[in-house]
């Protein structure tokens, strides 16, 4: 899956990579979380744009957004049919310029975090599915999810899915949605290549979504790992934590 990302690309590279038209100016990003805006890249009458858009799909046809799912991601496998997404694999795909991107690993908790990126340090095109919903007062809300396939055997030691990247070579096939079909398009929808990316381990500092900085994608030294480890309980706070109050205040075993 893809649940946080990284841009930290300068403006001009990426305009130069995505080729849209307008010349936005934008900080580096490094822990890009679920319903914050993320840049886009989108075809609009034949010509490739720069927009904004909220990370969390909205489909058109939902009355109220507070009663909705967040629609992060969007399954390669089902995204035809589903009813969330079949239009906007149609008529609405588009580009999610990224550096890399998070994922969690392990039973234990907290789990490890690791830093995933081209192995070559170019940036990639996430294939993204937008949606404009309209509300009963006329405002519009654009907005987005992440196409995730089943993961390569490589990739699969961190996790089981990752997000779909979209080579240069066929950003202008990805986009292009003039025949309103998906059909030509679905072959893209795989995971990357073996060997195409790289990892590593990084602070679990990349947890909370208020840290942002250029610390977080730096792999993890022996010390910081160390200090991160969950420190073993003393007997005395064990022995309280084996009793927890009851409904009536009482001490009850769990």
């Amino acid at each position: 899956m893809c649940g946080r990302f990284v841009i930290t690309s300068p403006p001009a590279a990426l305009r130069q990579i995505f080729g849209y038209l307008e010349q936005p100016n934008f900080p580096p990003r490094h822990n890009i979380a679920p319903t914050q805006p993320v840049p886009v890249v989108i075809v609009e009458h034949g010509i490739r744009h720069f927009r904004l858009m909220r990370w969390g799909l909205l489909p058109a046809w939902v009355k109220d957004p507070g009663k909705f799912a967040l629609l992060i991601n969007a399954r390669a496998e089902t995204v035809a049919e589903k009813p969330a997404f079949k239009n906007a694999i149609r008529r609405r795909r588009c580009l999610i310029p990224a550096d890399g991107y998070y994922e969690w690993q392990g039973s234990a908790k907290p789990k490890r975090p690791w830093f995933i990126h081209r192995r070559d340090g170019q940036p990639i095109g996430l294939a993204g599915l937008a949606e404009t919903w309209i509300g009963p007062n006329g405002e519009e809300l654009d907005t987005v999810a992440i196409v995730t396939a089943a993961a390569s055997a490589d990739l699969s030691v961190l996790h089981h899915r990752v997000p779909v990247t979209i080579h240069a070579r066929d950003f202008e096939r990805w986009l292009d949605c003039s025949d309103d079909s998906a059909e030509g398009i679905m072959s893209l929808l795989v995971a990357p290549e073996e060997g195409e990316f790289a990892w590593h381990e990084i602070s679990t500092r990349v947890n909370r979504v208020a840290n942002d900085d250029a610390q977080l994608i730096l792999p993890i030294t022996a010390e910081q790992r160390a200090a991160e480890e969950p420190k073993p309980a003393n007997k005395a706070s064990r022995k309280v934590a084996e009793v927890a109050p009851d409904d009536e205040g009482q001490g009850s075993l769990f």
